[in-house]
Formats: C-alpha cells, sequence, structure tokens
C-alpha cells in the first residue's frame, strides 16, 4: 500500500532494512511554510536511518500522520519506508518544494 502526504510519500514494506533508530517523529519539514509531516503521538511511532533512506515502524494498533494543510492519514500497525516526491527538469531531479 502506498500513502501520498503532499510531498511525502509512505509505502508498507514486508521488514525494516538495517538501520538506526532516529529519535522525534518529524518526516519532512516544508521550507516555505515551516509546516511538518509528523506523528501526532510520539508513542505510536519510531523512526530508523538507513542510510539516506527514512523508515517508520508503526509500533501501536495505528497512528495518525499530520501535517496542517493535508489531511490527516491512519497508518495500521507495521513497517514502511518513506522518501519525498521529486521532479525531474532538464537541469536536475529535485525535490518537490512544499
Amino acid at each position: 500500500m502506498l500513502y501520498r502526504h503532499g510531498d511525502v510519500l509512505v509505502q508498507r514494506v514486508d521488514y525494516l532494512p538495517a538501520g538506526l533508530p532516529r529519535p522525534g517523529t518529524v518526516l519532512a519539514r516544508g521550507e516555505v511554510t515551516g509546516h511538518s509531516h509528523r506523528f501526532r503521538d510520539p508513542a505510536t511511532v519510531q523512526l530508523y536511518q538507513a542510510g539516506l533512506d527514512t523508515y517508520v515502524r508503526v509500533l501501536a494498533q495505528s497512528a495518525e500522520l499530520i501535517h496542517e494543510e493535508h489531511r490527516t492519514i491512519t497508518l495500521p500497525r507495521g513497517d514502511y519506508r518513506v522518501w519525498m516526491q521529486r521532479e525531474y527538469s532538464p537541469q536536475a531531479i529535485r525535490r518537490v518544494i512544499d
């Protein structure tokens, strides 16, 4: 299952790769607005960093991903890969600015 939360994409994975726990609940901050894609309750998730990739494990029955400008997404218990939407231009492939 693939979820889109603005410029943040979240996809369920079968397992977490070896990685390090990452503190906090923020997946991404908007460069223009300062808003953030984050989990409402810190007790429901654990973030991980594996190289350049970010993963999240939902520890509770579900976790709510929130943002000031997007509707809330409820993720069921499980493991997920997280990445930022990118766009192509002839000059470069770059992250979408939110």
